[in-house]
């Protein structure tokens, strides 16, 4: 999204790129792997640059199923080196970022005791679905106890449990008296994905100067041997030359390779679909607990309560790159018919929709593959590109966030090999942003919250640190003051003072930015006009708009909300909500 009146003068980021268009290292792509990497080789002291096209974290890694997981269907592809992977990379997650990556207790539903055992080995030799069947509890039971055996790192998870009818539903009383047992284990969650992705981008900024990333900047083609990129604020162009050029673009590897010269065809992504209800009594029928099943027709599924809310997903469907990814009407039918499978005395309508969401998995071309079938592993493919030279291009292939920090360590690795150099920093066990000293214990964390809530008090405070980790510090120090952390009117849970620190240290450029991948505002559904204008004021002010582009930016979110979000803001008994049509 870029606005044409009032052209933005350089931004101060991408001035210092003109003014030193040359680095070892190019990544392009601002999404979780390829900040992970930006951040990995930030720490070794290398003078790396990262370019993304929109927003940060506004990709394919904007559209995650928030979880954290080892993936136990992955075992039915044979994965195994990537079920370990993700387990370990789960485990670590949960003590280098506790402030984000929590335990999330899941429950499958089973409604069979044999149903699927004729099919698995056919779909483990061959990949091949076939034809659906939903998997009975012997399945299941086999799955999760080789789970629990990848799963082993000291108690970080307990292992799973399986319970028969009756216990079942004295423990969840709303589920399907038809099933026959459930199954329930542990894996992670990460609430808020986007903000721990900023926490990454902030340690690679904070190594030094020989880090440097700029947003809304994309990679257009070569120049001079190096790679053309051009500011989408202003439309300036220049070559950036590199050793090393990293292309994280996720599912548009193949799109930024073509625009650099050189044809390829490693991706074969997939569309995930999510919506967002406010219905209470799923809420509480959830228990706390996220539901994880297959469909009959093959699908994982899952019923996931999160920030007040049920989110729903996912579908996995051949995916049109050149097209949006957007929620059709068949997909949102088909989430309201699986709650209703699972919770089938809970109604579920199309009203209480507040936000919907898709994106593409970076997944590798697949052919005939099924699409539920294709690898979650990754690879990286070396290359060179003719208008570059002798500068070696890495392609990233695949990736998930669970296995983002160890994907980002590989890439990193064979960059530092093409470079010459040696690690010298390791990031495993290494704290993330506002993990660092993060209190996990409840007397820590009230020594934490009466330490810093003398400035704003004790509730703000523990508000503050579990939106932002021990960077909550920064955000109390910026807010303290007479009247400075006046609760935003339309938003109460938010202060004026916090928007527009976030707008300043944050690389905000677009009203998008604050709402879809600052804050939760939009997520939860709590978006209204008058918020809109509310925080626009704000950023107007904080990023010298003229009114003209405040009115712009407004505009352009309100449609970005309908287009891609499905949400219209509308005046009801006059009163602004958001809904979905």
């Amino acid at each position: 999204m870029t606005t044409k009146s009032n052209a933005a003068e350089t931004r101060s980021e991408v001035a210092r790129l003109q003014e030193r268009p040359n680095a070892q290292v190019l990544i392009i792509g601002g999404g979780i792997n390829g900040l992970g990497t930006f951040r990995d080789l930030a720490l070794q002291g290398v003078d790396v640059v990262l370019v993304e096209r929109n927003d940060f974290i506004s990709g394919a890694s904007a559209a995650s199923s928030h979880m954290i997981h080892g993936g136990v269907r992955y075992l039915e592809n044979g994965e195994f080196r990537l079920v370990k992977e993700s387990v370990t990379e789960r485990n670590g997650l949960l003590k280098v970022a506790p402030h984000y990556v929590k335990p999330l207790q899941t429950t499958i539903p089973i409604f069979s005791t044999f149903s699927g055992i004729l099919s698995a080995p056919l779909r483990f030799l061959t990949h091949k679905q076939g034809k659906p069947k939903e998997r009975g509890a012997f399945l299941i039971k086999t799955g999760l106890t080789i789970y629990d055996s990848f799963s082993r790192d000291g108690g970080s998870v307990p292992r799973h449990q399986f319970h028969g009818r009756t216990k079942s539903l004295k423990t969840q009383p709303e589920l399907n008296p038809g099933i026959k047992y459930t199954a329930t284990y542990f894996d992670a969650s990460v609430h808020d994905p986007e903000r721990l992705a900023l926490d990454v981008l902030a340690d690679a900024l904070a190594a030094g100067p020989h880090a440097r990333a700029v947003n809304y900047v994309e990679a257009v083609g070569t120049a001079d041997g190096g790679v053309l990129v051009r500011d989408r604020e202003t439309g300036v162009q220049f070559p950036i030359v590199a050793d090393v050029v990293v292309n994280a673009s996720g599912p548009w590897t193949d799109l930024t390779n073509e625009a650099l010269g050189r044809e390829t065809q490693y991706m074969g992504g997939t569309k995930g679909s999510h919506i967002v209800l406010d219905n209470p009594a799923l809420l509480e029928a959830c228990m706390g607990r996220e539901m994880f099943f297959e469909n009959n027709d093959g699908r994982i599924v899952l019923i996931y309560p999160l920030k007040g809310r049920v989110m729903v997903g996912t579908t996995d469907l051949e995916a049109d790159m050149s097209e949006r990814a957007v929620i059709t009407e068949d997909e949102i039918d088909y989430f309201i018919e699986l709650v209703s499978h699972v919770f089938p005395a809970i109604p579920v309508t199309r009203a209480q929709i507040v936000y919907s969401f898709s994106g593409v998995r970076p997944l590798p071309h697949h052919d005939d593959t099924q699409p539920g079938f294709v690898s979650r592993d990754y690879r990286i493919v070396p290359g060179t590109i003719d208008g570059l030279g002798t500068t070696t291009v890495l392609s990233l292939v695949g990736g998930k966030w669970t296995t983002f920090r160890a994907l980002s360590e590989h890439l990193a690795n064979e960059t530092l090999q093409a470079l010459g150099m040696q690690r010298s920093v390791s990031t495993a066990g290494l704290a993330i942003g506002g993990g660092a000293g993060f209190p996990t214990t409840s007397r820590a964390e009230r020594d934490w919250v009466a330490r810093y809530g003398a400035d704003v008090g004790t509730e703000r405070a523990a508000a503050l640190l579990h939106r932002y980790g021990t960077k909550a510090a920064f955000v109390i120090d910026a807010i303290t003051g007479a009247d400075a952390d006046r609760p935003l009117e339309a938003a109460p849970g938010y202060s004026r003072s916090e928007v527009e620190y976030l707008v300043r240290t944050e690389h905000v450029v677009h009203l998008s930015d604050i709402f879809l991948r600052r804050t939760s505002l939009a997520f939860t559904g709590g978006i209204s006009g008058s918020l809109v204008r509310e925080i626009g004021e704000i950023a107007a002010t904080a990023l010298g708009w003229s009114p003209n582009r405040r009115s712009e930016e407004e505009d352009a979110f309100i449609a970005e909300l309908a287009d891609a979000h499905r949400v219209h803001l509308e005046s009801e008994d006059g009163s602004e909500a958001a809904a979905l049509r």
